[in-house]
């Protein structure tokens, strides 16, 4: 096989899924010239200045780097021309990409979306993925354009989505694959053999970042989209019981919707099924009431404290017989 002649490569991403990406085509035959991430933010209790990720592993690896408030700034535009790049590579940076930018390297941008295109457009594509209750996502290698994930493609991945998958668990194996996808993709641009195509854009569907209210419950939902949610806001931004009666608010790291309890109660009081928010406990088990079954909490945290199973946290809860959940 015909070897790809090295590119230079000019790198912007910032956050956890970009890594995988920067270190396979930092160790690939292809030079990475430089790298562009966002600036460093306060984060934490004590507000500290922390380095993204990227901008940690640039470090690691002694890459230049430039963390430019705004990408398309005269100094940022100097700054990236003078790295003599022949292609751009971008894996979830953040900011909106100029056509000045887009256009700077000759082979231009390419970039590795968390979906298959065009479905889920935006920045939460994995979360919306398990919401929406997709079975298969991957990565998309595209063009950079204007309109967000809208370039044409060249490649793309799939992988299943496991039934019971969290979105912080198919986000690490969406990013090994982009690196993977990637690293494939540059290889193809650099033999001339890259096939860009258009998407279908009467089949996008879009996957608009997270606010907190995406974790909003509402417990008269059917058992399957409640389970979806929680997995899709897994571990961010965390989706809380509520409980009226005891008023606390506990965090759900696991929970399932086991079929001894699809059906009747799980306390053993017979067929008719309670009303949605109900919460029974039995054995150790939390159980709360969707619309046409239940859920059964597996793990569980408290404000400032440790996660626990739900049997270790029955042990010293008082679970009222007629605790209800509140709607999120």
């Amino acid at each position: 096989m015909t070897s790809p002649p090295s590119q230079r490569l000019l790198f912007l991403g910032t956050p956890d899924f970009a890594v995988p990406s920067l270190r396979a085509l930092a160790h690939s035959q292809h030079q990475v010239v430089g790298v562009v991430s966002q600036p460093d933010r306060p984060r934490g209790r004590g507000r500290q200045l922390e380095s993204t990720p990227v901008h940690a592993l640039a470090d690691e690896l002694d890459l230049p780097l430039l963390q430019p408030e705004k990408v398309g700034s005269p100094d940022a535009l100097a700054w990236m021309r003078a790295r003599d790049a022949s292609l751009g590579v971008v894996v979830a940076f953040g900011q909106f990409i100029p056509k000045s930018v887009r256009e700077l390297p000759p082979l231009g941008l390419i970039n590795a979306h968390g979906s298959l295109l065009p479905r889920h457009r935006g920045a939460a594509p994995i979360q919306h993925a398990i919401l929406a209750g997709d079975t298969v996502t991957g990565i998309s290698v595209m063009r950079v354009v204007r309109e967000m994930d809208a370039g044409p493609e060249c490649l793309h991945r799939e992988i299943p989505i496991g039934p019971d998958e969290t979105s912080g668990e198919l986000f690490e194996r969406l990013a090994d694959l982009a690196a993977l996808a990637l690293c494939e993709a540059v290889d193809q641009i650099a033999l001339g053999t890259a096939r860009f195509v258009e998407q279908d854009h009467s089949r996008a569907t879009l996957a608009p970042k997270l606010d907190k209210e995406f974790a909003a419950l509402h417990w008269d939902q059917p058992r399957s989209a409640l389970l979806r949610r929680i997995r899709a806001a897994t571990p961010w931004p965390g989706c809380t019981l509520q409980l009226r009666r005891a008023e606390r608010t506990l965090k759900l790291l696991q929970v399932c919707g086991g079929e001894a309890f699809s059906s009747s109660d799980p306390t053993g009081g017979g067929a008719s099924h309670p009303a949605p928010g109900s919460v029974r406990v039995r054995s150790g088990r939390l159980c709360v009431a969707a619309l046409d079954g239940w859920i059964e909490v597996l793990r569980l945290q408290s404000p400032g404290r440790r996660p626990l199973s739900a049997e270790e946290y029955l042990r010293g809860a008082d679970i009222q017989p007629d605790e209800e959940a509140i709607t999120a």
